[in-house]
């Protein structure tokens, strides 16, 4: 299908208390739906070329959307809003809108990061027909390489607290992490990444739903990502063990590429990579 016949809509939800806005792809007769949950820091607005580019691929209503008080659906700075609230309310009610939008149609997960880790803790995921989780695991500050452990410390003991202390929201722009994230989100956020039990060990979150997934479940690591290392995407594995589970690890110079790291795997000039995300 070409990319010229993919329209693209405004997307909004109510859920109480908060909205969620964003963009979906659309081809004239789509088969399927997919969501593709974002990154922490990350805004929807960078996945939309491989958005509208997946959607002519998979014939498929492709939705990029910001979580709560995030990106385009809101401000963080006074907000109250919980790495919680982006985990386990926010994806499930962007399915049940899509759900309703496009009834009857098989639902896929493409989740970056918090996107992907975010899954096993979602009460609908068995409904969900495939997940392909990307850069997504369990890591911990001892995981990272030592370069990117020292910028970890700064962040989770000085840099990130002090800010967030004196301002009331994470200034992340100035920290170079993407968008300015709401207190309560960096907080729990820094939780997970200090606690060698990671998200399953926070009680604020409920535990990994059981069975979880239990359908084809894809995670993909990138050898040269410092902040997630293809050994914490392959703890994600103990999490799932009902899933049908395939492990992908892509090295940027099996592709021509110099680097792709955390967040490059969906920039425009890395499509060369986009195959193997959605094969």
């Amino acid at each position: 299908m070409s990319a010229a016949e993919i329209r693209e809509e405004a997307f909004a939800l109510g859920p109480p208390g908060t909205i969620l806005r964003g963009t979906l792809a659309v081809p004239p007769d789509p088969a399927r739906v997919i969501t593709i949950n974002g990154a922490t820091g990350v805004p929807a607005r960078f996945y939309q070329p491989f958005a509208r580019w997946v959607a002519a691929e998979r014939n498929a209503a492709v939705l990029t959307w910001d979580y709560r008080d995030f990106g385009a659906s809101g401000a963080p700075y006074r907000s109250p809003a919980r790495m919680t609230d982006w985990v386990r309310h926010d994806p499930v009610a962007v399915r049940q809108a899509l759900r309703a939008r496009f009834p009857g149609l098989p639902l896929w997960l493409i989740g970056h990061s918090l996107g992907g880790i975010a899954a096993g803790f979602q009460e609908d995921i068995a409904e969900v027909e495939r997940v392909i989780a990307i850069a997504a695991g369990h890591g911990h500050i001892g995981d990272h390489p030592p370069g990117m452990r020292a910028r970890a410390w700064l962040l989770w003991y000085l840099l990130g607290p002090l800010s967030t202390a004196a301002l009331g929201y994470l200034p992340a722009r100035w920290l170079g992490l993407g968008l300015d994230l709401p207190k309560n989100v960096f907080w729990q956020w820094r939780r997970w990444l200090l606690d060698r039990g990671g998200p399953p060990a926070d009680p604020a979150l409920g535990g990994l739903r059981r069975p979880g997934i239990t359908g084809p479940l894809t995670l993909i690591g990138f050898s040269d990502d410092t902040m997630l290392p293809p050994a914490s995407v392959e703890r994600m594995r103990a999490w799932h063990p009902e899933a049908e589970i395939e492990l992908r690890l892509i090295r940027p110079g099996d592709h021509g590429l110099a680097a792709i790291g955390h967040i490059q795997a969906f920039h425009s000039r890395n499509a060369v990579l986009w195959p193997r995300l959605i094969a």
